[in-house]
């Protein structure tokens, strides 16, 4: 019979199960005489070449010679299994175990049965059979359980794997699941707890249990774990990102920009809580000026986000807030390493506008002009200044130049004219004066 078996194997007509080798030998199978084995070895050749029907002919030849043999039931279930007839599959599987409930493959084909039908309630019976033989088809329970909507138990099971063998991915997920539901809280908690004193030095357990108080606002209870993490672990960012919360609802601006500056130069934590936390820090110091030193210092550490331009985004939360003193310092700090963003070139010009600073606009804009020469909105703002300056005669060279690069911009070729207008009344030239303003209003009627 292993000679057959081997045959066949290097042929690669079939694949013989671990169960079937396992009782190959002429005392295990007991072969009653040449007819059985002859019809066993014909089972599987015709299964080897899908002929299931012929196959299950050869095997009933071989029950009836010996009605005891737990492989042959295997093997009917095996070809009922490819044919999708799995009551047949299952009730001759189930056979094979009542009569050698040690053989694992057994057990297997059951399960097989199960994922196939997706009767996971069953599944679950014979997976803890399983497990006798292989601890590892625990995570096939674990899966099991939640398919069956059994989160107690699924929550149970996974803390176990994670205390025995470590964490998954897959696991994570479940319990992130899991977790979603309140009630199931308490119990994980509780497991927590467990977890770091048996393990004060895993940082992810007070992770997730910082979380857990902070989702069910214990606050408290949360602001003590974290100190223990700091304390078991002093270079944990993770427990600087809980402490900053803490300190800026306590109106403690001194250790938020400790625990703060921690989080910012550590690598485990990502970019999107580090702006977070930035933002936090920055509503509570928009009032607070001695923390200016710090915003900056903590602006720096964002200097090659390619995402985020932190400094420029924090100009226009002061441009907003209509802050023009603050927005124009940190559009400036963006601009030393971004000097080509047109953008805030443009945002940074509009605050001299606002401050009424006009001879710092139209030395700017003159400058921007030489940068982009071909950008009008830059010319556009040079006459303005130079208007506002008094400086008409230049106002007019700039804005006359700058209408020969507008493109599809009604609005801005509006207030070209405006300012022409202006520029030609200043000079005393009425006519071109008239002329310019009557264009921009009939720009204007076309807009509306």
């Amino acid at each position: 019979m292993k000679k057959i078996a081997l045959v066949l194997i290097l042929l690669g007509i079939v694949c013989i199960p671990d169960s079937l080798l396992a009782q190959s030998e002429p005392d295990d199978i007991a072969l009653a005489n040449d007819e059985f084995q002859n019809s066993f070895y014909e089972s599987l050749l015709q299964k080897g070449i899908e002929n299931y029907d012929k196959a299950i002919t050869a095997l009933e030849k071989c029950q009836k010679l010996q009605p005891n043999n737990g492989t042959v039931y295997f093997e009917m279930g095996k070809n009922y299994l490819a044919q999708k007839d799995y009551l047949k599959a299952y009730d001759f599987f189930e056979k094979a175990t009542q009569i050698d409930p040690k053989n694992k493959w057994f057990w297997v084909g059951m399960y097989d049965v199960c994922y196939e039908t997706k009767n996971f309630t069953q599944a679950i019976v014979i997976v803890t059979k399983l497990v006798e033989f292989k601890k590892e088809y625990k995570e096939d329970l674990v899966s099991l359980y939640m398919n069956t909507q059994q989160f107690d138990k699924a929550l149970e099971l996974i803390n176990e794997l994670n205390d025995t063998v470590g964490k998954s991915d897959l696991r994570d997920t479940y319990k992130s699941q899991i977790l979603r539901d309140s009630k199931y809280q308490s119990a994980e908690k509780a497991n927590l707890l467990d977890q770091i004193k048996k393990y004060p030095k895993e940082e992810s357990n007070y992770i997730a249990l910082i979380f857990l108080y902070s989702e069910s606002n214990q606050d408290e209870k949360a602001q003590e774990i974290a100190k223990k993490l700091e304390t078991e672990i002093p270079t944990s960012g993770w427990a600087q990102v809980s402490l900053f919360k803490f300190y800026l609802n306590n109106n403690d601006g001194n250790n938020a920009v400790k625990a703060m500056n921690l989080v910012l130069t550590s690598m485990k934590i990502d970019n999107k809580i580090k702006h977070r936390l930035l933002n936090e820090f920055l509503i509570f110091i928009q009032d607070k000026p001695q923390f200016d030193v710090d915003l900056e210092k903590a602006i720096s550490y964002f200097d090659n986000d390619k995402e985020v331009k932190v400094a420029k985004e924090i100009g226009k939360f002061y441009h907003n807030k209509k802050n023009w003193d603050k927005a124009i310092q940190y559009y400036e700090i963006h601009l030393k390493s971004n000097p080509e963003d047109m953008e805030t070139q443009l945002l940074l010009l509009d605050m001299y506008i606002e401050k009424q600073q006009f001879d710092i606009l139209a030395k700017k804009a003159e400058n921007m002009i030489e940068v982009f020469p071909l950008q009008p909105q830059f010319y556009y703002l040079a006459g303005l200044a130079n208007n506002q300056l008094k400086n008409f005669k230049k106002a007019t060279v700039i804005l006359e130049t700058g209408l020969d690069y507008l493109v599809d911009d009604g609005a801005l070729e509006i207030n070209f004219n405006i300012q022409l207008g202006e520029a030609y009344s200043g000079l005393g030239d009425v006519n071109k004066k008239e002329s310019y303003f009557s264009k921009a209003e009939k720009l204007l009627k076309q807009k509306k």
